[in-house]
Order: C-alpha cells, then sequence, then structure tokens
C-alpha cells in the first residue's frame, strides 16, 4: 500500500520536480532567440554584450536580461568552442544564477554551465569569481572557457599561488576570475594585512560559482584559512616527548575512532609522571595537573595523537624531509597546509624529519565566512543532495537535481559483505581478472595510499597491467584519468573527487590526436586527427560492447557523497557502465559501527571462506550508519562555525577599521578623539567621580600624563589650585597634547604627519588584533570544560571573547596615543645614518639576488669540528639552509644530497 507521502508526489511532482518545470519557459525562450544570435557576426556578439552591460547599468534586473545574455553567450561557445549547449545546461546555468546548488552528473558539462550565470553576472562590472579545488583546473579552465568570453567581448583572469603581485591585480581587475578557494581565501586575509588600498586584491565580493561545490563548502570547511608568522623553535622539547610515547603500552591510554580522539587513563597519567620526571621534562614535585604543567601536558597530547591517529601513507607523506599532509576526499597532498597547535610539530618528530617552528596567526577565516562575504554565491557538483540540509542551513543554498542530457544507463550491483579483508581483495582480484579478460576497463576506488598500494602489489602479482593514481602520481593525474576508459585498463584510484577530467570510453580523443602530433610532426594535422578518430570510434564501440566501465569499490567511505563521487564516474553521458562494492567486517566504518553483532550473524548462517552475504538491506543498514557519522561531522562543523561566528563579527569590524583607515586621507580627527578617550580613562582611574581632591591620586596621574601622553605638564600644581574639578584638568590635559601634536604636524609636515598618523594606527591595529586572536585560541581550548560546570562554553566563549575585544580597543587607544606621542623628527645625523643602513640592506638583498642557488661564496669557512667523510659531526642542518661544509650552497643541494 502507497503511503500519503508517496501519493501526494505522484500528483504535484517532488519539489525538485517543481523547479525543473519552473525553468521550461525560460529555457524555451533562450531557445526561441537562437536563430536570430546565429545570424550575428563576432563583432555583433561583442557589441551584444556592451548593449547588455548598458541596460544592467542603467538598472534593467538580471533576471529580465537572462535569456538574450544566456542566447549570446550559448551562441559564442558554439563558435568558439565547437560545444552547443543543451537544454539541461541551460538549466543548470539558471540555477545558479538563481543563487543553487547545481546538481550534475558527471560528464555533463559543468564547466561550460558556469559561463552562464558567470557572463550574466559579470554584466554589472562588479567582477565574478569562479572556484575550483586546485591550480590545475583554474588554469585549464580559464584557458578553455576563456576563449569564450573573449569572443563576447569579456576579460578572463585566473589567481595561483606565487603570482607576480601586478600579474594578479589585473587577474582581479578581469570580468571573471578563476582560482582556488585556497587562494581566495588567503588573499582575503592578505588584504586585510595591506598598508595601502591601491595593494588591495578584492575590491568587492559581487558573486562566485563554486565548482566541486560539496569539497569545498563541506569537506575543506572543517579547516580555517590561517596565514601566520614563525614563534619560537621548540624542536628539542617535541623530540624529548616523542622519545616517550613508544614506551606506553596500550592500557596508558583510549582511542575513540568515532571521534578521532585519545586520551589517558589514570594509569598513563601517572606512568607519564613518572616518565617525564624522570627526563626533565617536569620540575621535582610538580604534577600533571598542576596549572604550571599545561602546556607539557597539551604537548604530550599532541605527541600521543600523532602516534595513534595519524598513520603515515594515510593521513600523510613524507616528501623531500618534509611531511605534507593529505586531504582524505580527494587524495590530493596538501603542499603548505600544516596542523596546528604543536600537532604538526609532533608528526614532524615522529618521523624523524626537520621540525619547524610553531607558527603564531596573524589572521584566519573559515570557508564558511569568506563565502558568506559574497552578494551572490551558487556551486555546482555531481553529489549534493545527502548534504542539502547543510547547505541550505549554513549558506542558505538550496540544491537542485538538473536531469541528465541521456538517461542514464548504469547498473549499480548491492554491496558484497566478506567476513575478512583478505577474503575480499581475493574476490576483487578475481572479479578485475574477469572483466580484464573481456577488455572491459576497471577503476577500483581505495580510500588511502597503503591501500591502492596494497592492491597494485597484487595485481602485479596476478600480472595484471595497471596504473595507481594516488597522491605520489599526482602529476600524472590528468592522463591517467584520461586513459581509464580504455579497452581492458586498470585503474586504482584514491578517491575521485574533482578530478576534473572526466573517463570517456576508449580514452580521451583529444588526448590522443596531441600525443599522434608529437610523434608525427611534420605529418597533416587533419589527416592525423580523423585517422585517430577512426581508432578511437573502433575502440570506444569494443569497450561499450564489454560493458562500459566497471567501477570497484575497495570499501565504503564514511560520507555517501563521496561513494556516490566514484560511482558517477561510471555511465556518463548515457554510456553503459557498473558500479560494485565490496566490503569487509574489518573495514573501518563497518569495524566502528558494529561488525561484532553481524560477524555473529554471519557465522551462524555458515557463510563459508570466500563467500559474500549480498542483500539490499546490507545496503541500507550501511546507508544509514554513513548517514550518522554524517550527521556527526555536520554537527562538529556547526559547533566549530558557532565559535568562528564570534570571532566573525569583531575580524568583520577590525577588517572594515582598517579599509576605512586605508582609504582616508586625514585621520587626525580619529587619533584626537582617541587622544581625548585616553585622557578621559586617566581622569576616571586617577581621579574618580564624587571624590575629594585629597582622594585623587596626583602623583600616578602625573606618571602615566608623561608615559601615555608624552606631555610634562604641572598636573600636582593644577590639582592644588583653589576651585579646580576634574573637568579643569581634563581641559588643560586636552589642550596641552592637541599643542604638542600641533607643533609635530609643523615639524614633519602635514602630509608626512597623516602618513605616520596612518601606518601608526594601522601597525597597532594589526599588532593588536594578533595578540586577541592568541588569547581567543587560548580561551576557545580551556571553555569547553565549563561544561562540567553546568555552564555553556559558547556562551562563556561569547561574554569572555566580548570583554577581551574591549580591551583590545581599549589598548588600541592607548598604543596609538602613546606611539604618536613618542615620535619626533630626526637629526640630520640620525637621517644619515639611517640611510646609510637601508643602503647596506639593498647591497644585501641585491647580492642574494645576484647570487644563482647553489653558487658558492667566497667568503664562506666550513663549520668548526666538521669533517667531510663523518656525517656525524655535521649537526642537523635544513635542506634549505646553507651546508656546515663552508660553500656557501643549500644543504640539499651539497652534502645533503648524498644522504
Amino acid at each position: 500500500m502507497l503511503g500519503f507521502g508517496t501519493i501526494a508526489k505522484k500528483v504535484f511532482g517532488t519539489p525538485n520536480d517543481r523547479k525543473i518545470k519552473a525553468t521550461r519557459p525560460l529555457i524555451d525562450q533562450i531557445n526561441a532567440l537562437e536563430p536570430d544570435f546565429e545570424k550575428l557576426t563576432d563583432d555583433q556578439l561583442k557589441e551584444k554584450t556592451a548593449d547588455l552591460r548598458k541596460r544592467a547599468l542603467d538598472g534593467t534586473s538580471l533576471d529580465d536580461l537572462l535569456p538574450e545574455a544566456f542566447a549570446n553567450c550559448r551562441e559564442a561557445a558554439r563558435r568558439a568552442l565547437g560545444l552547443r549547449a543543451f537544454d539541461v545546461q541551460l538549466m543548470g546555468g539558471v540555477f545558479l544564477h538563481q543563487g543553487n546548488i547545481a546538481e550534475m552528473k558527471t560528464g555533463e558539462g559543468k564547466t561550460l554551465v558556469a559561463t552562464f550565470p558567470a557572463y550574466l553576472n559579470a554584466l554589472t562590472g562588479k567582477g565574478v569569481h569562479v572556484v575550483t579545488v586546485n591550480d590545475y583546473l583554474a588554469r585549464r579552465d580559464s584557458e578553455w572557457m576563456g576563449k569564450v568570453f573573449a569572443m563576447l567581448g569579456m576579460t578572463t583572469g585566473v589567481i595561483y599561488p606565487n603570482m607576480n603581485p601586478a600579474d594578479k591585480m589585473g587577474a582581479y581587475t578581469s570580468d571573471i576570475t578563476y582560482g582556488t578557494n585556497n587562494e581566495f581565501g588567503f588573499d582575503y586575509l592578505r588584504d586585510n594585512l595591506k598598508s595601502d588600498l591601491s595593494e588591495v586584491l578584492q575590491k568587492q565580493h559581487n558573486f562566485a560559482i563554486v565548482d566541486e561545490v560539496d569539497s569545498i563548502l563541506i569537506d575543506e570547511a572543517r579547516t580555517p584559512l590561517i596565514i601566520s608568522g614563525p614563534a619560537e623553535d621548540r624542536s628539542e622539547l617535541y623530540q624529548k616527548i616523542d622519545a616517550v610515547i613508544p614506551s606506553l603500552s596500550d592500557d596508558h591510554f583510549t582511542i575513540d575512532e568515532k571521534t578521532r580522539n585519545v586520551t589517558f587513563t589514570d594509569d598513563g597519567n601517572e606512568f607519564l609522571e613518572e616518565q617525564l620526571h624522570a627526563r626533565g621534562l617536569l620540575d621535582p614535585g610538580q604534577s600533571l595537573y598542576d596549572p604550571e604543567s599545561t602546556t607539557i601536558v597539551h604537548h604530550v597530547n599532541q605527541g600521543l595523537r600523532a602516534h595513534k591517529l595519524f598513520q603515515k601513507d594515510k593521513e600523510y607523506i613524507v616528501r623531500d624531509g618534509d611531511v605534507v599532509l593529505i586531504d582524505e576526499f580527494t587524495g590530493r597532498m596538501m603542499a603548505g597546509r600544516r596542523l596546528s597547535e604543536g600537532l604538526h610539530q609532533a608528526i614532524e618528530a615522529k618521523e624523524g624529519v626537520k621540525i619547524q617552528p610553531e607558527n603564531v596567526t596573524l589572521a584566519s577565516v573559515t570557508f564558511q565566512n569568506y563565502f558568506r562575504l559574497y552578494d551572490g554565491l551558487s556551486g555546482m557538483t555531481g553529489t549534493a543532495v545527502t548534504e542539502a540540509d547543510e547547505f541550505q542551513e549554513i549558506y542558505g543554498l538550496g540544491v537542485v537535481e538538473v536531469p541528465t542530457n541521456r538517461e542514464i544507463a548504469r547498473i549499480d550491483e548491492d554491496d558484497q559483505v566478506y567476513r575478512t579483508a583478505r577474503e575480499k581483495y581475493e574476490a576483487m582480484i578475481e572479479e578485475i581478472k574477469a572483466a580484464n579478460a573481456k577488455g572491459q576497463p576497471v577503476l577500483v576506488g581505495t580510500t588511502s595510499i597503503e591501500k591502492s598500494e596494497m592492491l597494485s602489489q597484487m595485481l602485479t602479482a596476478a600480472g595484471i597491467e595497471h596504473n595507481v593514481l594516488n597522491a605520489r602520481q599526482h602529476e600524472k593525474e590528468a592522463q591517467i584519468v584520461a586513459d581509464a576508459g580504455r579497452l581492458g585498463a586498470v585503474t586504482i584510484a584514491t578517491n575521485m573527487a574533482g578530478r576534473g577530467t572526466d573517463i570517456q570510453l576508449g580514452g580521451n580523443v583529444e588526448l590522443k590526436v596531441l600525443a599522434a602530433l608529437e610523434e608525427n610532426p611534420d605529418a597533416d594535422p587533419a589527416e592525423l586527427r580523423a585517422a585517430e578518430e577512426a581508432r578511437h570510434a573502433e575502440e570506444k564501440q569494443k569497450v561499450i560492447d564489454a560493458g562500459g566501465l566497471y567501477v570497484m569499490a575497495s570499501e565504503r567511505h564514511e560520507s555517501r557523497r563521496i561513494d556516490n563521487q566514484l560511482r558517477g564516474r561510471s555511465g556518463r553521458q548515457g554510456d553503459p557502465g557498473r558500479t560494485a562494492f565490496y566490503l569487509s567486517l574489518e573495514d573501518d566504518l563497518m569495524r566502528i559501527f558494529g561488525s561484532d553483532r553481524l560477524d555473529k550473524v554471519l557465522k551462524t548462517l555458515g557463510l563459508k571462506e570466500g563467500e559474500a552475504i549480498v542483500h539490499p538491506w546490507v545496503n541500507k543498514s550501511l546507508e544509514r550508519a554513513q548517514a550518522k557519522v554524517e550527521a556527526r561531522n555536520f554537527d562538529m562543523r556547526k559547533n566549530v562555525l558557532k565559535f568562528d561566528d564570534v570571532m566573525n563579527d569583531q575580524r568583520k569590524v577590525i577588517f572594515e577599521q582598517r579599509r576605512e583607515i586605508m582609504a582616508a586621507k586625514d585621520l587626525s580627527d580619529i587619533t584626537a578623539d582617541m587622544r581625548a578617550q585616553v585622557i578621559d580613562d586617566l581622569i576616571d582611574t586617577y581621579m574618580p567621580p564624587k571624590t575629594y581632591a585629597d582622594q585623587w591620586d596626583t602623583e600616578g596621574l602625573y606618571a602615566q600624563v608623561i608615559e601615555k601622553l608624552g606631555v610634562d605638564v604641572p598636573v600636582m600644581e593644577w590639582a592644588a589650585e583653589e576651585g579646580v574639578d576634574d573637568e579643569v584638568i581634563r581641559d588643560r590635559l586636552l589642550k596641552a597634547t592637541d599643542e604638542m601634536m600641533a607643533k609635530k604636524a609643523v615639524a614633519f609636515g602635514p602630509e608626512t604627519m597623516r602618513d605616520i598618523e596612518k601606518q601608526i594606527l594601522l601597525q597597532t591595529i594589526d599588532s593588536k588584533w594578533r595578540e586577541h586572536l592568541l588569547t581567543l585560541e587560548h580561551l576557545r581550548s580551556v571553555v569547553g570544560f565549563r561544561g562540567y560546570a553546568q555552564r555553556d562554553p559558547l556562551n562563556e566563549y561569547k561574554t569572555e571573547a566580548f570583554q577581551l575585544f574591549e580591551g583590545l580597543l581599549d589598548g588600541l587607544r592607548e598604543s596609538v596615543t602613546q606611539n604618536l606621542a613618542q615620535i619626533r623628527p630626526l637629526s640630520p645625523e640620525e637621517q644619515q645614518q639611517m640611510m646609510a643602513q637601508i643602503a647596506a640592506q639593498q647591497a644585501r638583498l641585491n647580492q642574494a639576488a645576484a647570487e644563482p642557488e647553489g653558487s658558492p661564496a667566497q667568503d664562506a669557512a666550513p663549520r668548526e669540528g666538521f669533517v667531510e667523510d663523518d656525517p656525524a659531526t655535521w649537526g642537523n642542518p635544513g635542506r634549505n639552509e646553507k651546508c656546515p661544509c663552508g660553500s656557501g650552497k643549500k644543504f640539499k643541494h651539497c652534502h645533503g644530497s648524498v644522504l
């Protein structure tokens, strides 16, 4: 019997169906305009853009301009790329413009879809940012789709790390700017450390289209972006703590895999205290529970986490002496990203590589709060529906499933559950052999580098040729993915999110043509292309006859979305295909979520060696377990965001204040108000209201006036005068300080004085904000314990953070007033001395720039005690430090190259 919900959907359609239906009239309008736009010349397409832009600036809404803009863009794409957008692609573009997430299956042409809303929203002249998951895709898409925008008379830019500042500024002033989420986020933070408005890159946040939106706004949103500077070096402490961890036994700590936490037991704490005393890390008589032990306890906990929760080749790899993190969702290396609070240093100590100093946060922002700055936000992905609630709650984004251009012909098998991992992998190898024998391409998905390499060894032993795609083969990514659909290809991949290159049956014809042209540069390109296309069509037909791409997964991920991304690689654009998940009770997800009970059931049923249990109920129960993990992860991200929102409100105030200061030409009124406030505070402190003259602390006031205001005035004599009250002294102090600052303005010159005020204000804001961030970090790490006293940690954090912020503003006023009071013009001798120092520093920089990396320095001498043939005497230099032999080369290019 059908439920009421099912009957209602049959009659009224689902909410998604209704959204699709609502766009049909728009699509019909765009299609009706197509013949008119086909008649336009290339110049007339550009003229149409100018006309649309003028109308947009004159007040016509973008919604009214949409049909013409989309028709113009479709025609430009057809001419520039030979691609005519399907109706479903136009539909996806409409949903993006409306501020939704368009869920479009793999191979449906999301890159082209983004050009439509990007073009429409760029008509306002405020710029559009298209966000991708890696630099390769940002560059590729900007070059590829840039041809469409160029035909429309619009400019395209791309941003990437370590870019020339002038080029990056040019990219941001383009109509459409491509870049990664990290680069956009870091540029925002860097902008708020600049001291001149002309250097600011992101003038406004108008409209953003986020590709692989689930990966960026959910998976990567767990960790905030942080710009930091180095703190003091404590390598020795990490090494000493690291030496303690291996001596711990299993009963000294407990591991909670669900929350990824490790905690010491009572026995562990006792043992730890003995060890730390014995190694001189705890003073005699000092306990782990003493307040003085907070730092050492924190670092011991991080050491334990590094050893027990972070596995090499799964969470990180060691490359060129550096610990490089691996993104658990994409399997890519995250070069330059470091774990905070000493955890990265603990892993470096564990791996015996050079320990980089900890960092002090200069500025930070979460992706949630960065992307919420945009007036318009939209996204595209193949998998978003499972996280629709989070997108709606955090970002206000709806999720719309866009229909595929052709019906999906893929067969999704039920999961196969084996009792042991060994049986599972053996069954997979047999299945790969069978598929490979008939030429069917196979894509095997794994969850870690370690497992992908283990499967690779098993396939090698079975004599099956294959490719491996993980963080180690990052550079060959596009080629490996492009070849994965060829006849008889076997590819092992660690996660397939956001690869940017579709797996096409028979391989990628464009790459085949390019390879053939490289081999035969003298051949006729047209003939070569025709021959390659014919060969490709033949190979593609053979792959289709063999059943299309067979996607096999070696276990389920804790997120259904990641599983769906892997599944979606097969059956693109109506191609045949097949997917199957091979699981065992020893898999992480099964083990954590009650495989013991299932194991007993399987034993009772008499499951034999090598047999699997296959049933739709198993799929359902696994999806329920995944939904629980997703809900828990959502709660964790929501909690992080609640705390960050407190800081974000303060961040916006500070960053806005900085922008106003940079834009202002004269800040003397602001500094005068600050000075007046400082005088008010001093008077209130040392001459409290409703007190008599004999109760005033005039000596203390006199000392503070000299220190904070920089004027030497007879405060004590004033206070002794008949009839003088606090108001009179306040007015006299104001007059004295105003006169002093007026004299300074004359001495420096009005223009120089304005610059000095601006720089002091900006430097003081930055300095105070850095201190404030550090204090908030410490508060965040301890406020959780308030829960034990039945107090809400979030409310406690809000209250104390607000008080700290008020303290920051008070301190800001004092510091700015004090710094301005202390500056004075330099004497001619001091100016000459300063110019000599600047010249010497510039000469050193010029010499460093002139010496190529690795060239010997003429005046270098070997380090004391250095013996050529005895590495023990070389010390422990970093790879990029000067070699101790005195050659002047970097260690990695000299004696370090032989180690």
